[in-house]
């Protein structure tokens, strides 16, 4: 039996005024549920927007489902609507990215976002093709820039560094994670390094060891 976290969330507004609450989402995936045969448990987010995936619930179940693939017990993860898990393209394509790499799949019933079948998958690649078409198109432009600047004789600064709230989220991470555990949480949440890459446990190392530098000259 295949078994999906059902993951529901709602913001404060929402609980007040939105007619799609917990128990529409929790209806919704039941009804999917029942048509392929899946058992569900349940992780929910109450009063939290998704400007970031760093919400407790979102994050115990990503961890759940980081499990290598035989020693998992869950399969994938199923929102009612993407705007449930993610309002960010980015977000949504890094969650993408991670279920393709571990094996579980990612269901999003309103936009026909199911990885595990064929058509499904499709649109998922559709979708992680346009947000790296649309991170391609901000580095050329970037670049271009920094070229047009550079012929006028002007220095631009570094646009490359790291946005403070990016490394303050690094280190809150590494003060309970590894090196490895701290850039896997990073990607999970959408975070990128300052060129705009996946963190790696050699890049959470660099930036730690520059914030601490920074730190220590004020």
């Amino acid at each position: 039996m295949t078994t999906m976290i059902g993951y529901l969330r709602v913001s404060t507004e929402e609980q007040a005024n939105s007619g799609l609450g917990l128990d529409a989402q929790r209806e919704s995936i039941e009804r999917y549920a029942d048509a392929h045969g899946w058992d569900v448990v349940w992780y929910v987010d109450e009063g939290l927007s998704a400007k970031s995936l760093a919400r407790p619930q979102l994050q115990a179940a990503l961890t759940r489902l980081h499990v290598l693939p035989k020693r998992r017990d869950v399969d994938g993860i199923v929102v009612a609507k993407l705007d449930r898990l993610s309002r960010s393209v980015h977000d949504f394509s890094g969650i993408l990215k991670l279920a393709n790499a571990r094996k579980w799949a990612v269901v999003a019933i309103d936009l026909g976002v199911d990885t595990s079948t064929p058509t499904g998958k499709l649109v998922a690649n559709v979708m992680m093709s346009v947000a790296e078409w649309e991170r391609e198109v901000i580095g050329e432009r970037t670049s271009a820039a920094m070229q047009a600047a550079k012929r006028q004789g002007r220095h631009m600064g570094r646009v490359s560094a790291l946005p403070p709230s990016t490394g303050d989220r690094l280190m809150t991470l590494r003060a309970t994670h590894t090196i490895a555990g701290t850039a896997h949480a990073l990607n999970v949440e959408g975070l990128c390094t300052a060129l705009g890459a996946p963190w790696s446990a050699n890049a959470v190392a660099k930036a730690q060891k520059r914030i601490e530098a920074r730190a220590a000259t004020r």
